[in-house]
């Protein structure tokens, strides 16, 4: 068993999130739990960085979705879980890269979100 327990969680009035960080220019914050603040004090504004998150409103996984349409498009043929960014997968794990906006104490405001408010970040890391 692996447990991890979020570090923060993200803040957006955004209501449509594109499926992907490529393709997305929405704003928002990740509020960062105040115990972890020392290990943000290196993030900048200009700079993009990893976001690893949890998909937590993904329902269950099914061995259906070891296959699946890229982004819902039955258009597209079925391509396997581990090639594409589905957010329906064995264990419910995104990762994004954003762009710093500001940094401000404990919140990092960032452009670019595909997540939804309310989203579990597990961890940050650096973009090089």
């Amino acid at each position: 068993m692996i447990e991890m327990e979020p570090i923060g969680k993200v803040r957006t009035q955004a209501v449509d999130i594109p499926r992907s960080w490529t393709v997305s220019e929405v704003e928002g914050e990740m509020v960062i739990d105040k115990k972890y603040m020392l290990g943000i004090k290196d993030i900048h504004p200009g700079e993009k960085i990893v976001v690893i998150f949890n998909f937590h409103q993904s329902r269950p996984f099914n061995p259906e979705d070891l296959a699946q349409h890229p982004r819902g498009d039955h258009e597209r043929p079925k391509k396997g879980v581990f090639s594409i960014c589905s957010p329906h997968r064995p264990n419910p794990i995104g990762m994004s890269v954003l762009t710093v906006t500001a940094v401000k104490e404990n919140i990092i405001s960032v452009k670019g979100l595909d997540m939804i408010d309310g989203t579990p970040i597990l961890d940050i890391k650096p973009y090089r």
